[in-house]
């Protein structure tokens, strides 16, 4: 549903979120479903329930858990109006054979040695695929016509299908929200940039363990004139969201 500040957005209408820092993004004025798509990252129970990878690790998952709302309300508004939806899970095979030592010797010397990658937990064995910790929270469970891209490490395009997989929709903006602001979706949005792709990050929809990373990582991806993209509100890329909504109603309507 359209909100009163809203006007219907023409198909052929060049579009942009113009309070997004520190320029109107996307900077070709491109936003519609045929170049833009919404990039949820790890967004999985390891990092958003307790007794996952980062409460084994000893951190508080309470902002990931406060960010949920709000992706949901995100991913509601790109699914009503059609525009390509991404979904991502850090975590390794079985034998960890997609894991380096370091990585390995890193997570289980940063506290109990049984606390690490691969080790067993109430929701099984830690940031493993398979595993009931390495899969996404109901709350923001993909739909089967949803791609979910299976990482090893902290960056989506990694040793993944992703890349190619939007460029082969045409999408050239990505909408990033997710876990943890400062580590996998900072890693994603430089991968994304160095690729050319034109990032938005949304603030209000990514979380991190201290909110002073989380606000670090916002403004690197704003210094130099948005040297990795942008940076918005929520409600901001919903509104838009939402006019194309409302353009494919009245184009509907009219048929």
């Amino acid at each position: 549903m359209q909100t009163a500040l809203q006007t219907v957005i023409t198909p052929d209408q060049r579009t942009q979120i113009p309070s997004t820092k520190p320029y109107a993004w996307p900077h070709d004025a491109s936003f519609n479903p045929s170049t833009t798509a919404l990039l949820i990252i790890d967004m999985q129970r390891d990092f958003c329930s307790p007794g996952g990878y980062l409460t084994a690790q000893g951190y508080p998952i309470a902002s990931s858990l406060a960010i949920i709302p709000t992706i949901r309300l995100l991913l509601s508004s790109f699914r009503t109006s059609n525009f390509p939806i991404y979904h991502t899970r850090e975590g390794h095979t079985s034998t960890l054979s997609t894991c380096s030592s370091r990585e390995i010797f890193r997570s289980r010397s940063a506290n109990d040695p049984l606390t690490g990658i691969g080790s067993p937990g109430p929701l099984g064995r830690l940031l493993v695929r398979g595993e009931v910790g390495h899969d996404i929270i109901p709350e923001l469970y993909p739909l089967p016509s949803e791609p979910v891209i299976d990482k090893p490490g902290r960056g989506a395009f990694t040793y993944t299908e992703l890349e190619a997989m939007l460029r082969h929709r045409g999408v050239k903006n990505l909408v990033i929200c997710g876990v943890t602001t400062d580590a996998c979706v900072s890693s994603t949005v430089r991968e994304a940039s160095d690729r050319g792709f034109d990032v938005l990050v949304v603030r209000d929809g990514c979380a991190a363990v201290e909110s002073g990373l989380h606000e670090w990582a916002l403004r690197s991806v704003m210094v130099e004139g948005g040297l990795f993209g942008c940076v918005g509100d929520s409600a901001e890329v919903i509104e838009v969201v939402e006019g194309w909504i409302g353009a494919s109603e009245a184009r509907g309507a009219g048929t």
